[in-house]
């Protein structure tokens, strides 16, 4: 399946640009836009063709009109034993309970009430926040891509369209071998032993059964512009504003949660 758009998802495109009224003038809602796959699956590359295809990469950060986020951004701070754990390659990064979903939960709304927010910056090789930020200004469309991206109801339900990206298993690992070898200073058979007890086993259970809550699905990652084309036209013409706002079944531009799950359950899993 390439695209497959639901009455959920289209309703929400209608809807997003002027649902909210502050001292008289109308405040453009953004649109966000989740995207999940499995690790190294390409969804940072899906991220960055959509941007680069809409024009966005060349625009100055803080007139952007398109911001791509990570869950990656989001871990949780470890305890010294955690720490410890993790630098042997015992700690389980794949795991719901790694991530500070508060925090995620916390930006999201911060960025649907159109404030600038700031986003952490984690270290992979000492696994650990940095003493740093990067700012994330006001957009039209926000993407935020992570293993876990729709694990989480409450999560979930803030994303107009959700994205999974779904690349075969051997590609994904052989691409983590690489990325953790080479940018992350691992040695090969940490990073085997990680993928085998925790990072496989994650996926099948965590990631894997929510793909049921994609509304376009993308094999093949980035290499699949068959795909990205058509989700970056619906993106282009949310941009242009080309959607008559619909009036009936939603609010403040979301669907209220009962008609969410009505919508949601409509669809084949």
């Amino acid at each position: 399946m390439l695209f497959t758009p639901t009455a959920s998802m289209a309703g929400d495109s209608e809807t997003h640009l002027k649902d909210r009224e502050e001292n008289g003038h109308a405040i453009q809602m953004p649109f966000l836009i989740g995207v999940s796959g499995g690790t190294a699956s390409g969804k940072s590359s899906v991220c960055e063709k959509i941007v680069e295809l809409l024009g966005q990469n060349k625009i100055d950060r803080h007139q952007r009109q398109v911001v791509i986020l990570s869950q990656d951004s989001f871990y949780k701070e470890l305890t010294p034993e955690q720490k410890a754990k993790a630098l042997k390659g015992q700690f389980n990064f794949d795991h719901p309970d790694a991530f500070d979903n508060e925090l995620v939960m916390k930006t999201l709304r911060d960025i649907i009430q159109g404030k600038t927010v700031h986003i952490p910056v984690y270290d992979f090789v000492t696994h650990s926040r940095k003493d740093e930020f990067v700012t994330v200004y006001p957009a039209d469309v926000v993407l935020f891509e992570g293993i876990l991206m729709f694990y989480s109801q409450e999560i979930r339900d803030l994303f107009q369209m959700k994205l999974f990206v779904d690349t075969d298993p051997d590609t994904r690992l052989s691409r983590r071998v690489l990325r953790d070898i080479g940018e992350r200073g691992r040695e090969l058979e940490q990073v085997l032993t990680q993928y085998i007890t925790f990072v496989k086993p994650a996926f099948e259970e965590f990631c894997l059964p929510t793909k049921k809550y994609a509304d376009v699905i993308i094999p093949r990652g980035a290499d699949n512009l068959v795909a990205i084309n058509l989700i970056v036209q619906h993106i282009q013409d949310i941009l242009n504003g080309g959607f008559t706002k619909r009036q009936n079944g939603f609010t403040n531009g979301y669907e209220t949660p009962r008609q969410r799950r009505a919508s949601e359950s409509s669809r084949p899993h």
